[in-house]
């Protein structure tokens, strides 16, 4: 049985993973990146509600004097 010839494995390896790097660097430098974005100014708005201009009551009908 013949022996397996391991001298260009190291070759081999070597240039897979420089042209793996290689495509994604170009890949990666095709994505436009936005740049760094200052802090928002928020207004917050106070939006008055029904039930917080007045207290209410919740009457359950169990809660309810007996007649």
């Amino acid at each position: 049985m013949p022996q397996l010839d391991t001298s260009t494995w190291l070759i081999t390896i070597m240039s897979m993973i420089m042209t793996l790097f290689i495509m994604f660097q170009l890949n990666i430098s095709k994505h436009l990146y936005y740049s760094s974005p200052g802090p928002l100014t928020v207004e917050s708005h106070k939006y008055t509600n029904p039930w917080e201009i007045k207290w209410t009551k919740i009457y359950l009908p169990l809660s309810l004097p007996l007649r």
